[in-house]
């Protein structure tokens, strides 16, 4: 072998293998809320980061031959031509036992100063719903340890509940009421859309205690992107997704969803979808459906059972995202102005109020006696006026009579202080012994 090939034989072994290439857009136009990248290989959904800060951003679609991108933060100080650069992929969840106890962003990174979260595994963000034949049929009972929910509107495991409510009714309250004494392996709970001061009063108040410990919190202020609102709910459902997995039955509490179809709606019509009913695009309406399929009970075990919030704007019932929730959930619990005014908590309203399971939970004694307390209540409500004013002569209606006598019972039972939980037992009999007065 001459000296030249001795060289360049040596030459050939010590060459460098050859990196990947990772390749840049630039971005060409920019309003404030959406960017347009070009030369950018990503897929819709896929994750990018914008500028020589990385800030963080998703490909939300393409127009004429550039990438449409929106922020999942504000994204501020981006000059025309900064680079962008795309995963290639959306984005997974990390998941596992390490989460319990901590307070996370939309994006998975901690808010609770503790320092990072070290879990053990990751999970699609998009998820998947149950298929009908590996979807369990809801049988179990859910203790809630709120006496009007566990003897009046009994819960299931697997079951879909919203609760429909306007501003200042005792919502976050109940709420947290439930995540506190829920009979529940874990809890996940979702506060999308709520402003900073209610998170923290949330976090501090309601979740205090023993319960902490089996919780992960997920907080989407206000003031984040709407596409952050978005991917906050569905991460949500992943976390509770991979403890079902593992055979737990898990609590997933959303509030509220009407701010994540909200959210949804910003990013449909900034990528130019057209609006719907009452400004709603299509896809943003679609969401609902699909994250409630996500929850429900699985055949080889573990389940989500979902109590998601939904703000009704002015307290009206005819809002589309109340009419979809109602459409796809397995019940739902109405909160009444009304009765919060009169400072009757939890301000359930029983005859606007279903849970379609009950009948499958509990055993024909436990249903006949909610129904009978429930017409009971209704007949109350319905001649309180009349009644008040002195227009009603007693002996008139044997059953509104029994009912006015049995009124002071009937509330007694409906309320309930915060900080005082029933036990299911005895909400039982305490519902049986006071209607077979």
């Amino acid at each position: 072998m001459t000296a030249t090939a001795a060289l360049q034989a040596l030459i050939a072994a010590a060459r460098p293998p050859l990196l990947p290439v990772r390749r840049a857009g630039r971005v060409m136009a920019f309003d404030g809320t959406t960017l347009e990248a070009v030369g950018l290989e990503a897929v819709v959904g896929g994750q990018a980061q914008v500028g020589e800060a990385r800030q963080d951003a998703e490909i939300i679609g393409f127009r004429d031959g550039r990438a449409l991108l929106m922020g999942l933060s504000p994204l501020a100080a981006i000059p025309p031509g900064a680079p962008v650069w795309g995963s290639g992929r959306a984005a997974d969840v990390a998941v596992g036992e390490a989460l319990l106890g901590r307070v996370i962003d939309g994006l998975g990174r901690p808010l609770d100063g503790l320092g990072p979260v070290l879990t053990d595994a990751v999970r699609p963000l998009a998820g998947q719903a149950l298929a009908p034949a590996a979807r369990a049929r809801v049988q179990l009972p859910l203790a809630t340890g709120v006496r009007a929910l566990d003897g009046l509107l009994t819960l299931g495991r697997g079951q879909r509940v919203g609760i429909m409510a306007g501003t200042g009714v005792g919502k976050s309250v109940l709420l947290g009421q439930i995540a506190r004494w829920a009979h529940a392996d874990v809890v996940v709970v979702a506060l999308i859309g709520e402003r900073g001061r209610e998170i923290t009063d949330f976090i501090e108040t309601e979740l205090a205690g023993p319960a902490r410990a089996r919780t992960v919190t997920l907080a989407v202020p206000a003031g984040d992107a709407p596409l952050l609102r978005v991917r906050g709910a569905e991460r949500a459902l992943a976390i509770a997704e991979h403890f079902r997995d593992q055979g737990a039955h898990v609590l997933l509490i959303l509030d509220s969803l009407s701010r994540v179809v909200h959210g949804a709606r910003e990013v449909a019509l900034t990528r130019g979808e057209n609006a719907g009913g009452r400004g709603y695009p299509p896809s943003a309406m679609a969401l609902i459906a699909s994250l409630a399929e996500r929850a429900g009970g699985a055949r080889a075990g573990g389940a989500i059972t979902a109590i998601m919030t939904v703000l009704q704007e002015g307290d009206d019932s005819g809002d589309p995202v109340v009419d979809a929730a109602r459409g796809v959930m397995d019940g739902h619990i109405v909160l009444s102005r009304k009765l919060a005014g009169r400072g009757s908590f939890p301000a359930i309203d029983l005859s606007a109020s279903a849970s379609r399971v009950m009948h499958d939970v509990t055993d024909a004694g436990h249903v006949a006696a909610a129904a009978r307390f429930r017409r009971l209540n209704a007949l109350i409500e319905d001649n309180r006026d009349l009644v008040l004013m002195g227009a009603y002569a007693p002996g008139a209606d044997p059953e509104l009579d029994a009912a006015l006598l049995l009124a002071p019972g009937l509330e007694a039972y409906r309320c309930q202080p915060r900080d005082q939980a029933a036990g299911w037992d005895e909400s039982l009999a305490a519902l049986c012994t006071l209607v077979a007065a």
